[in-house]
């Protein structure tokens, strides 16, 4: 037998079972089954009694007799009742779906052990559908029992659990042959981990509780550390192949911005952040690094001074984001600070006009603009940079590969990379999925700006929401009002957003009211945008299409319409649209009276904190990983212990023990190296187009 064997040969399964087994649970060979772990484990060596039992609805074991059988008919419905007898009590065992011969099989009146869930109605203790051992067949292993996943298509067919023990106990003899150790001594006395071939016998059936610890540790531990040593080999492979522009200087463009233009004084994570980038930039490799910011932390500002570093060594800027708003939004920002400046800055889109179209593509070859800012419109073969020396992608996760592949091909020598993002992206994932990008957080926000009161508010408080939102307006302040546009429902959520718009405007008659959503033309947007901005309307009726991109300081209070549809890292980014100024904001989330569980805890996180780095924590924990990374990557994770919420001090370690390793051994060529290298090559080699490793 080897790790490749088909199924079908293995004693007990055969060709049928196999092809049963593969279809359902998508186990075809050995190394499979080796890999398909218990979902928990059952303790035979506690036998209870009846007068013990609890409400607490464990599975547990005890001993006795059955001493009658019943079967009961409730209109078309049929059930099997058994008393099942100890020395302490009478309970009842049931059975909901049983045949002929089960039935006649039960075993009245002899010694036996019953295994199972205990049920509770009436203060009564049941135990539906038992496993049943008679004592003289009862097997002498004090291990814990591995209970499997399992399928009632499979349950039905005979493949029940005690089945997949048995097949998984005569695989487990097999274990020393099949089973080769994939991590050097100095980690396993390091870590004083099981040996590899331990580790699987006591992961199908553990000696007790605290070897299986031992083995889950280990396996959790396996799959961190070559994951990430895929990403770090990854890495390591593009700084040895990404020849970049050296960026040595530091001269007048950003000297004199810093000291005669800029607004306000930096952060100490803004200043931070550019001197990670600063030296990335020095070096003659491409630049590859991640910038997370929470929003309104001043990711713009970093963006545009690492922007005046490529200027001041002759190179063009190039910054492109998702939608035309942010796009809109980020042109206006840089135009603005570097307005007392002859820096040349442009806007393109798909709305830009074919004579300004014209100008653009003419100064960018000869290299009288300096900095360009746009949409997907950037990706267009027409548009041509003299020398781009560095791009930087808003909301990366909205881009996909290909798109970004093709700015990169816009010079001979790849521009720097600077990717920006204002969600946050929850620790363990920054650190498991960006491990080939450099990650620069800025984790601060800056002086003056006041935390955002979020409150929770339900229908029946409505009248007291719209007397506090003219409270504000009489202050000179202004009121957005967003309501969910949810593809699925996309037509029922417009009719909502419309009565919304008529209730607003019945309510706040004395005021100007302008709406925005997604179905209006680019220049409805911009004029609905410009008049609220302006200050011409009080209050803006708007879809999630202002999630991104709105820059109004002057408004201070957001309301979310039934804010219990929205996901919570939604939530968190509308929010970010209000407190841009110096006045205290406040976000208010109107929900219905009902919520679910995870409604609640989304609502009680919003209220409870301004922090996007903990937000992204609960949203991770209600939603799972794949979903926050997005459909790009969703699929990526595949672990089968490694649990991301709840093993980040395993990520970590993993992280720190790769990086060492790979510093003292880049090409895990040492001897004691080989099982990591073989292994890698193995499993690893070429997924997620991870580096090349001979």
């Amino acid at each position: 037998m080897t790790l490749e064997t088909s199924i079908e040969y293995v004693k007990g399964i055969g060709p049928e079972k196999a092809k049963l087994i593969k279809n359902v649970l998508g186990i075809s060979t050995v190394e499979d089954f080796l890999n398909f772990y218990p979902i928990r484990y059952l303790d035979k060596n506690k036998v209870y009694k009846i007068s013990q039992l609890q409400e607490s609805n464990l599975e547990i074991q005890l001993k006795g007799k059955i001493t009658q059988i019943q079967e009961i008919q409730t209109g078309k419905t049929k059930r099997l009742t058994a008393k099942f007898n100890d020395e302490s009590g009478t309970m009842d065992l049931v059975w909901f779906q049983y045949s002929k011969w089960m039935k006649e099989q039960l075993p009245i009146n002899k010694e036996i052990y019953i295994f199972g869930k205990i049920n509770v109605f009436n203060k009564q203790f049941s135990m539906p559908h038992p496993e049943i051992e008679i004592e003289e067949n009862k097997e002498n292993d004090n291990r814990l029992k591995p209970i499997y996943p399992s399928s009632e298509k499979l349950t039905k067919r005979g493949l029940n659990q005690k089945f997949f023990q048995t097949i998984l106990r005569n695989i487990c003899k097999e274990i020393p042959s099949l089973i080769q150790e994939n991590l050097p001594d100095y980690l396993i006395k390091s870590f004083k981990f099981l040996s590899r071939q331990h580790t699987y016998l006591n992961i199908h059936f553990p000696q007790n509780l605290e070897y299986f610890e031992r083995a889950n540790n280990r396996l959790k531990f396996e799959e961190s550390f070559f994951f990430q040593l895929g990403y770090v080999l990854k890495k390591l492979h593009q700084k040895s192949q990404s020849f970049g522009n050296p960026f040595p200087i530091v001269g007048d463009y950003f000297t004199g911005f810093y000291e005669n233009h800029l607004p306000f004084e930096l952060t100490n994570a803004q200043k931070r952040v550019l001197k990670e980038i600063r030296l990335d930039m020095k070096k003659p490799v491409q630049m590859n690094r991640l910038l997370q910011g929470d929003v309104g932390s001043g990711k713009t500002m970093v963006a545009l001074l690492t922007m005046l570093i490529a200027m001041d060594n002759g190179f063009q800027s190039c910054m492109m984001a998702p939608t035309e708003i942010l796009a809109q939004q980020h042109y206006n920002g840089i135009k603005d600070l570097l307005r007392e400046t002859n820096i040349n800055v442009r806007l393109l889109t798909g709305s830009t006009k074919a004579s300004e179209r014209k100008i653009i593509h003419a100064e960018l070859e000869s290299g009288e603009l300096s900095i360009l800012v746009g949409t997907h419109a950037v990706l267009e073969d027409k548009v041509k940079f003299k020398n781009l020396g560095l791009a930087i992608i808003d909301e990366q996760h909205r881009f996909g590969v290909a798109q970004r592949a093709k700015l990169w091909a816009k010079n001979k020598i790849p521009p720097h990379i600077l990717v920006m993002t204002a969600t946050p992206i929850p620790r363990t994932l920054a650190m498991s999925f960006y491990s080939d990008l450099d990650v620069s957080v800025i984790d601060e926000m800056p002086v003056g700006r006041k935390p955002i009161i979020t409150a929770h508010r339900r229908e029946k408080d409505r009248v007291f929401v719209y007397n506090f939102c003219r409270d504000e307006i009489k202050k000179g302040r202004q009121v957005y009002f967003v309501y969910p546009l949810i593809e699925e429902s996309e037509t029922l959520d417009y009719k909502n957003l419309m009565e919304g718009l008529d209730q607003v405007m019945n309510s706040f008659s004395e005021y100007n009211v302008t709406m925005l959503h997604g179905r209006m033309k680019p220049d409805e947007k911009d004029a609905a945008m410009n008049y609220f901005a302006s200050g011409k309307a009080e209050i803006m009726v708007a879809t999630t299409v202002i999630e991104v991109g709105v820059n109004v300081p002057n408004a201070s209070v957001m309301v979310i319409e039934s804010s219990e549809r929205f996901g919570l890292s939604q939530l968190h980014q509308l929010r970010g649209r209000v407190g841009r100024g110096a006045e205290q904001s406040y976000c208010i989330l109107m929900t219905s009276d009902k919520l679910s569980t995870e409604s609640r805890t989304r609502i009680k996180t919003m209220t409870e904190t301004n922090d996007g780095f903990k937000i992204s924590e609960v949203d991770m924990q209600l939603r799972g990983p794949g979903d926050i990374l997005g459909t790009q990557q969703s699929g990526v994770v595949d672990f089968k212990r490694l649990d991301l919420v709840n093993d980040s001090a395993i990520i970590k370690s993993t992280k720190k023990t790769v990086e060492k390793i790979l510093e003292a051994d880049p090409l895990l060529s040492r001897a004691e190296n080989q099982g990591i290298k073989n292994y890698y090559v193995r499993y690893y080699k070429g997924k997620n187009k991870w580096s090349k490793i001979s």
